[in-house]
């Protein structure tokens, strides 16, 4: 018997299509970027997004022993800016995804609210991209509760599914 098997590069697919619909709302409706948010400690809707490509970046430089980008120094001034970011992010993801990396290896590393920390490499990915996921769901709440539908659906169902 087989198990289905969700792949890293679908999760990656999953969270570029999901980014790329926040990308084209953002751009058509710049003032959601101010709205108060409270989610993950943020004030506002830009600080959300910062927390989101921030995370995913920082991840991803670690999993490539790259040097780990300055929290504070992340731009969330404007859609092209945080979405820069998120670019950013997906192209070490891939070229990690192309590599011969042991996936499963122990891998240390320091968190912002957590303190020193170890997982393998693999946990660190699905977290990072799932990270993002997650509050996608939560801001597509806040921003249907300021009148604006947050677009296509976000769903995992929707980047493989086809109408009949």
């Amino acid at each position: 018997m087989t198990h289905p098997i969700l792949t890293a590069e679908e999760i990656l697919a999953w969270n570029e299509k999901t980014a790329q619909g926040w990308r084209q709302l953002l751009t058509s409706h710049p003032e959601l970027l101010t709205q108060p948010c409270d989610i993950a400690g943020t004030k506002t809707v830009a600080e959300l997004l910062q927390h989101i490509v921030a995370v995913q970046l920082r991840y991803a430089e670690r999993l490539a022993d790259l040097p780990v980008s300055d929290y504070a120094a992340i731009p969330f001034d404007s859609a092209e800016s945080i979405y820069a970011i998120h670019d950013r992010m997906i192209a070490i993801f891939q070229q990690l995804l192309a590599s011969d990396i042991d996936w499963d290896e122990p891998f240390e590393f320091t968190t912002r609210t957590m303190g020193p920390a170890r997982s393998n490499r693999k946990t660190i990915l699905f977290h990072a991209l799932l990270h993002g996921i997650r509050h996608y769901a939560q801001l597509a709440t806040l921003v249907r509760q300021c009148g604006v539908q947050p677009g296509p659906p976000m769903d995992y169902l929707a980047l493989r599914m086809e109408r009949a």
